[in-house]
């Protein structure tokens, strides 16, 4: 690893006055309790507490890069037609913070823990592939364009591991990059990357080709009762109103395709 300085519609505006006020009051409250949830989790964390951890430590990684080339074909199929493969932001609208173009899109298998069945069918073997890797919460395809840069930032919650199985790397392989921490590092074909998304960080796509990983979000290892203070806290964020929009968001996409 190479040192160096890791959804277009907007999310629904708060209603105006003291409704506007409740609502920040309650994502701060809800940011603080976060916080401190997350300190618990790290003393109970097996794998430490680092931006980037090493892929040896999950017996899952070799079972994503064994079947890369699986994968890849899938993943083929679905490029020849990139119409049908919507922006990162037309699923999740809380990530137009960070995109708002249409060089960044996605594919969704599985949403926080959420089946897209659709979807799914049309990648039998990659989701095979991925149901098969304990605690695997969210997985899609992340397809970015040439040129794209994707600013510095923070994942929600340290409760999930990040991994990406790189599937298209343009050449040269160092000029597209993901920065976590201070650190960064290119991707490879073929291998996976694991780090901890909370971490503030950012990918950097600077060649004229593009570039395709499996985007994995996975729970962390953690003895107990980290285990189930982690478990019930990912419920309530299933349940919240960001990722339950974005499930809407998801099933109106499918159905515009079917129309």
């Amino acid at each position: 690893m190479m040192d160096r300085m890791n959804p277009a519609v907007p999310p629904p505006a708060p209603p105006p006055g003291k409704g506007k006020k409740k609502h920040r009051i309650s994502v701060a409250l809800g940011l603080w309790i976060i916080k401190r949830i997350e300190r618990i989790l790290v003393k109970f964390s097996p794998v430490g507490d680092t931006p980037f951890l090493s892929p040896a430590e999950f017996a899952w990684v070799d079972l994503l890069e064994s079947d890369w080339k699986v994968i890849r074909k899938e993943l083929d199929r679905l490029l020849k037609a990139p119409e049908r493969i919507p922006n990162f932001q037309d699923i999740s609208r809380d990530q137009t913070n960070i995109t708002r173009d249409d060089k960044w899109k996605s594919y969704f298998l599985y949403g926080y823990g959420y089946k897209m069945a659709g979807n799914c069918n049309e990648c039998p073997e990659t989701t095979r592939i991925i149901e098969n890797i304990p605690g695997m919460f969210t997985a899609f395809f992340s397809v970015l364009a040439p040129g794209k840069h994707i600013p510095r930032h923070r994942g929600p919650y340290k409760g999930l591991l990040r991994c990406h199985l790189a599937l298209i790397v343009p050449e040269p392989r160092e000029d597209c990059w993901i920065e976590v921490g201070d650190k960064s590092t290119a991707w490879e074909e073929g291998r996976c990357i694991v780090f901890d998304d909370t971490y503030k960080h950012r990918v950097q796509n600077n060649t004229d080709g593009m570039r395709v990983v499996l985007f994995l979000d996975v729970l962390r290892p953690l003895k107990f009762p980290g285990s189930l203070l982690n478990r019930l806290v990912l419920q309530l964020i299933r349940l919240s109103p960001f990722i339950q929009d974005a499930r809407r968001n998801q099933v109106a996409w499918e159905k515009r395709l079917g129309a």
